[in-house]
């Protein structure tokens, strides 16, 4: 193994993109403490890489790509699927700061299965284009527009009680989720 970055890298890397990496983390696992484990992993896996960044938004997205595949572990482990997340009835109540439609808004997004709210989460909370979160996910544009559409479509009915008619009063951008958006255009 050659030699660690420094602690000054380190700190500047965290100050810059751990609340994209905790926001992630807890997108795609629901739960504060996994995401909190994930985040150490992720920065400590930092700390010890060696892969020279051309820049900062390739750092970014060596981050976020770290970010996932450690979340697809968590979410693949034998003790995640025989244990239940202790903060499940914390997180139902909103923050005092949050409005009630961002909070119910997150928590739809959070329920969404893990390919589905990586993409929403790339797009809109951290502004990557479509073919952005295609290299970061490994997969074709297509396929990030389908799971775009099936997550919009997935959290439409969730927001409005599955009950197909458009009169819930959600707006169409609510909380965190608001680059162009949640519903179809």
């Amino acid at each position: 193994m050659g030699p660690m970055r420094t602690d000054a890298f380190l700190q500047a890397a965290m100050d810059r993109w751990g609340d994209s990496v905790y926001r992630l983390a807890l997108c795609q696992l629901g739960s504060e403490a996994d995401a909190e484990d994930v985040f150490q992993d992720v920065f400590l896996r930092l700390l010890q890489d060696e892969t020279a960044f051309r820049s900062d938004e390739h750092l970014k997205a060596w981050l976020l790509r770290v970010t996932l595949n450690r979340c697809h572990d968590v979410y693949r482990s034998a003790w995640r699927r025989r244990t239940q997340a202790l903060d499940d009835n914390l997180r139902t109540k909103p923050a005092e700061d949050e409005p009630l439609r961002a909070c119910e808004l997150r928590e739809a997004v959070e329920s969404l299965p893990p390919k589905l709210s990586a993409v929403i989460h790339l797009y809109y909370e951290e502004g990557y284009s479509v073919e952005e979160v295609a290299q970061l996910l490994n997969c074709r544009p297509a396929t990030v527009r389908t799971r775009m559409h099936r997550a919009r479509k997935r959290l439409k009915e969730l927001l409005e009680g599955g009950n197909g008619d458009d009169s819930s009063g959600f707006p169409v951008a609510v909380g965190t989720y608001s680059r162009a958006g949640i519903a179809e255009k």
